[in-house]
């Protein structure tokens, strides 16, 4: 199973060709489990143009399988602690958000599918997070 993060979708419903929509196309083409968060699905209505382009972006997120945090407070506790273990190894991450979706990758044993190397850097230091 696979969440997809929002540096993978943008890239996606703008039509680029990247390897990292390379990658969502074969997890799409080999009918794999995946889906998304509430952050992504947040982050990506916030960057809509039109009422138009919202609602329909909207309608397309609905049917996707979302994935949340397990444990409340303590996932957000947890996701801090994968920010502070990187800041002591030397590494700062840019998006507190892209802890909350690394934990939530954690937390429900999914492989993150992205393009953006915050999430590598965190995988360095937090064996547990798996990047698809």
């Amino acid at each position: 199973m696979i969440l997809v993060d929002t540096s993978i979708l943008l890239d996606y419903f703008r039509g680029r060709d990247t390897d990292g929509v390379e990658r969502f196309d074969e997890v799409q083409d080999k009918s794999l489990t995946f889906g998304i968060s509430d952050y992504t699905y947040a982050e990506l209505l916030q960057g809509c143009a039109t009422q138009k382009e919202f609602k329909s972006l909207q309608h397309c997120l609905d049917t996707q399988r979302f994935y949340t945090f397990q444990k409340a407070r303590e996932s957000y506790m947890q996701a801090s602690r994968l920010y502070f273990r990187c800041r002591q190894a030397g590494i700062t991450i840019r998006s507190t958000m892209d802890c909350w979706i690394a934990q939530i990758a954690i937390e429900n044993e999914l492989f993150l599918l992205h393009s953006d190397k915050d999430f590598d850097r965190i995988a360095s230091i937090i064996p547990e997070l798996k990047i698809y």
